[in-house]
């Protein structure tokens, strides 16, 4: 009788398709890969409320979470309203203490409230915003990894990466972090495995790192 499946769900960053995954394979016949993709949310919607509606488009037990940048905070916010085999985040945070200071700077100012509709209309701007300054150079290859290019959205997820308030995390995460992520420099990051030369898209260029090492992390105890 063959092992049981390990359902894998990954959630990609902010705007972000599930294309960015699209390099990731893990072995088949232990694991089974589910892509998340962002939803418009509700009015005035909460990062728990939409989390927890995020959670009905999970349809198996004790999953593994894996969630990158803000979608690394997203699956945070979902685990609070269902029980996990395991969490994984990648280029993301873990509380308000990882921010850094020109986001926390960006909450005291309201400046966010400014940044959206500047990002909807220079896709440049934004995929500087969410990937980080050195992909500028890149730009067209990186486009096809944005999928939300909605005002709403865009302003909503702003809002709140920005103000997210979390201040205890779990002691059972496993946080993945580049030495060189120009989006949440690693010098704010604590408890994490570091990867040297990762930037904040490493789960794109860095790929053959995680196809090594997540089957062990996944499985560990």
């Amino acid at each position: 009788m063959s092992a049981e499946l390990i359902h894998v769900y990954l959630m990609p960053g902010m705007a972000a398709s599930p294309k960015i995954f699209e390099y990731i394979k893990l072995p088949e016949n232990q694991f089974e890969i589910h892509y998340l993709e962002w939803m418009l949310p509700l009015k005035n919607e909460t990062i728990s409320a939409y989390a927890l509606r995020m959670t009905t488009h999970i349809s198996h037990d004790r999953v593994v979470l894996i969630g990158v940048s803000f979608g690394g905070v997203l699956v945070q916010e979902m685990c609070k309203h269902i029980s996990v085999r395991k969490l994984i985040i990648i280029s993301s945070v873990k509380s308000v203490q990882e921010l850094p200071r020109k986001m926390t700077l960006a909450k005291t100012t309201k400046a966010y409230k400014l940044l959206p509709t500047q990002l909807v209309s220079n896709m440049e701007l934004f995929t500087k915003y969410a990937f980080g300054s050195n992909i500028t150079k890149r730009l067209e290859l990186y486009k096809k990894y944005l999928s939300v290019n909605d005002a709403a959205y865009l302003s909503w997820a702003v809002k709140e990466m920005v103000c997210w308030n979390q201040e205890i995390s779990r002691k059972d995460m496993v946080h993945i972090h580049g030495d060189c992520d120009a989006v949440f420099p690693i010098k704010n990051i604590s408890d994490c495995t570091v990867i040297k030369g990762g930037t904040h898209i490493m789960i794109i260029n860095k790929y053959k790192w995680f196809n090594e090492n997540l089957p062990r992390i996944i499985l560990e105890n």
